[in-house]
């Protein structure tokens, strides 16, 4: 009988994936590219929240500020950036090659990486 508590569950998640993936609404983030150096990914992520990124929760003593690395605050930057502007532009994860889209959910603890329809 445990079993059944445990597997219940797990069936109901996948067929929410599997509904979520067959009507075409597949969950992507946008998050900075781990091989770029630092300096191209400080200027990225300075551009990005210049330019309509919500980088608030990056601030110190916020949410999403540890850990404390310029790869970590500009995937957050650049996912902000891009949910925000992925139906008008196409290119709003680019950042100069210096991010990717992912299906991996880059939210970490109590950081939560937003993702909109």
């Amino acid at each position: 009988m445990k079993s059944i508590y445990v597997l219940l569950p797990l069936l109901l998640f996948s067929s929410l994936l599997i509904i979520s993936k067959s009507e075409g609404n597949i969950l992507q983030w946008c998050i900075a590219d781990g091989q770029m150096p630092d300096d191209v990914l400080q200027r990225a992520l300075d551009w990005a929240c210049g330019h309509g990124a919500n980088c608030t929760k990056i601030q110190p003593n916020q949410i999403c500020f540890l850990p404390n690395t310029v790869r970590a605050h500009a995937s957050y930057a650049f996912n902000s950036f891009h949910q925000r502007l992925k139906h008008q532009d196409h290119n709003s994860c680019y950042f100069n090659s210096a991010a990717f889209i992912t299906e991996t959910n880059p939210s970490y603890g109590s950081c939560k990486y937003e993702v909109l329809p």
